[in-house]
């Protein structure tokens, strides 16, 4: 059992609040998941800047004079913003990948958390409230965002193991219930190429998707295409750089509601995470289908993308 939220917004005026209204979303599930919690942020990126979201338990040694050192080695200019275990890198896009590879020799105990040009992911082992203390989330301003809550059932409480987790550029997934087939499935991503680097079975999922991306699928193909390969119970939430998609299984015993206003779309495992946000009142709300694929997009319109399986 875990909580899952997200939030599209629509109406810009509200996205100096979207911290704060996730924040809150997340501190209400709190109940369903007490061993780690995660957000994943999503801001307007800036034309030719990319983003790496470092996390370190030697924060004070490893964040010292990291941007100084990753530009030597990358041949570019870098900037560096802490929160507390966290550090955000903004760099040359082009140089996004070399950088990755400078930090393994740069900082071997530093783990990269997530990577794009929208994107970033704060997570840590502890109750919701705390994690958002600990990184201010609060204050933190952006488009969409998701959150996650975790009651761990198959593997350590780690802050790897915590959710968001981000496999492809600016993609990422958060996830509640279990995946019986990651084991195989995880050998045969290793074998295409994929790094996976924890026993969660949600990372084998979110490596799926970035896979069946990368081989040219919509992430709505991707998606429908997991109903298929992937077997057990589960819903998913995915964030990409310009919107995010919900998915359950054919079965969907795991909950889930969804809220939508003129100014935003909500999710969240129960109604109890939407009843503070504005306007909830006269928002349409509605239980997700199974084995349906609702999409909202930014680049496109605020009108979902729905591909019933």
């Amino acid at each position: 059992m875990c909580g899952i939220v997200g939030l599209f917004l629509k109406d810009k005026a509200l996205e100096p609040d979207l911290g704060q209204m996730l924040s809150d979303m997340l501190i209400t599930m709190s109940d369903r998941g007490p061993d780690s919690a995660g957000i994943a942020v999503y801001a307007d990126p800036v034309d030719g800047i990319g983003k790496i979201t470092l996390q370190s338990d030697f924060a004070d040694t490893d964040f010292g004079g990291l941007d100084a050192e990753l530009g030597v080695a990358i041949s570019g200019d870098v900037s560096l913003v802490r929160r507390d275990t966290h550090a955000v890198l903004h760099l040359p896009l082009d140089k996004v990948a070399d950088a990755r590879s400078a930090l393994a020799g740069l900082r071997p105990q530093a783990r990269i958390m997530g990577v794009g040009e929208a994107l970033e992911i704060y997570k840590e082992v502890g109750l919701p409230k705390d994690v958002v203390d600990r990184f201010g989330i609060r204050a933190i301003a952006g488009t969409h965002g998701i959150g996650h809550t975790r009651m761990a059932t198959e593997s350590a409480v780690t802050t790897l193991g915590a959710h968001p987790f981000n496999t492809g550029a600016d993609q990422c997934l958060v996830h509640n219930g279990s995946l019986s087939n990651h084991n195989s499935l995880r050998r045969r991503l290793v074998r295409e190429g994929m790094r996976i680097e924890t026993e969660n079975d949600t990372e084998v999922g979110a490596a799926y998707l970035t896979w069946k991306m990368q081989n040219g699928a919509t992430l709505g193909e991707a998606l429908d295409a997991s109903l298929n390969d992937l077997d057990g119970f589960y819903t998913f939430v995915v964030g990409t750089k310009d919107g995010f998609g919900v998915l359950r299984d054919p079965i969907a015993c795991k909950p889930a509601v969804m809220a939508e206003t003129e100014q935003y779309v909500a999710f969240g495992s129960e109604y109890r995470a939407l009843v503070n946000l504005p306007g909830i009142e006269r928002a349409q709300v509605w239980e997700p289908e199974p084995a349906t694929v609702y999409f909202w997009s930014h680049e496109t319109s605020p009108t979902p993308s729905l591909k019933a399986a």
